[in-house]
């Protein structure tokens, strides 16, 4: 019977694709991993990984061995979630990765609040453009733009919000006045740059004008506002950030506005723990509480 430990440590190795990664997660050295991985291919008699420079993929009796594996580790969750008082205690660490937008204009504003509410555990936000994959544990939960339609997740919708199109009060005042869509031909835009945008949902810009003259473009939401602010252009941007801000006004209100949804996602595995479910609770509530300002544009 093989140990738990060298599963465990293929479950990573299968994850990350590198024993450093696997090993850092672990907090076990590299070669732990490697001599892990190597007792259970002997116990098991199979080849599980093939090695290359670029890291360890699966081989086919390795995605086998997955699926049974990942059903093993989450009786190992319930167990502890069942028996652990340090759980109990909600302690630990959980990752949350969210939309960059979310995570600046609401999210890292309660992070006080959590803190103060749940003290033992340590919350590592990610923010920004990627998709995080939950089945390779690159995070514990994600907020995402649409319902994912694969894999063994649990998912709710959170709210809608609602984007426009802005530019800077100095910057409207001294370019050519815009009366109607036609008239965006004549401006410059910003945008973000379109092979580094995982989420199709951020595509939206071609949903108002056909071939933009855009002039600035930046995986970050940040360095797209500050463009906006400083009149380099026009962009798309989130109400909840931009409505309240007295530098910006948006530009045909009427006309332009997209609306998009915003949904938490947990795997099923990790949705009974108490710690994922303190910080999942935590941040549904918050968005419910700002649901006017998810909607506002001006």
């Amino acid at each position: 019977m093989f140990d738990w430990n060298d599963l465990h440590s293929f479950l990573e190795l299968s994850r990350c694709g590198k024993l450093t990664l696997a090993g850092k997660r672990l907090q076990v050295e590299p070669t732990t991993i490697g001599r892990r991985i190597t007792r259970l291919e002997e116990e098991l008699n199979v080849h599980l990984f093939d090695r290359s420079p670029k890291g360890y993929a699966l081989t086919e009796e390795g995605s086998q061995l997955l699926s049974h594996a990942e059903k093993i580790e989450s009786e190992v969750n319930s167990i502890y979630q069942l028996l652990s008082a340090a759980d109990m205690r909600l302690t630990g660490s959980v990752r949350i990765a969210v939309p960059e937008g979310l995570g600046v204009g609401i999210i890292s504003k309660y992070l006080k609040d959590f803190h103060t509410k749940h003290p033992g555990i340590e919350l590592e936000l990610l923010a920004d453009t990627r998709a995080r994959s939950l089945s390779k544990r690159e995070a514990d939960i994600a907020i995402v733009m649409a319902r994912p339609k694969t894999g063994r997740l649990v998912a709710w919708k959170l709210c809608e919000y609602r984007l426009a199109l802005y530019g800077s009060r100095d910057y409207l005042k001294t370019h050519t006045k815009i009366k109607s869509i036609h008239d965006l031909i004549q401006h410059p835009f910003i945008s973000y740059i379109d092979d580094l945008i995982d989420h199709p949902q951020l595509k939206y810009l071609q949903d108002i004008i056909q071939e933009p003259n855009i002039v600035f473009r930046s995986n970050s939401l940040q360095s797209q506002y500050q463009a906006v602010l400083d009149g380099i252009g026009l962009a798309l941007l989130h109400g909840f950030l931009a409505a309240a801000d007295k530098n910006l006004q948006a530009v045909l209100a009427d006309e332009i506005s997209i609306t998009r949804e915003y949904w938490m996602v947990v795997h099923e595995d990790m949705r009974q723990l108490s710690r994922i479910h303190a910080v999942s609770s935590f941040f549904t509530e918050v968005i419910k509480n700002e649901q006017e300002r998810f909607l506002a544009i001006n």
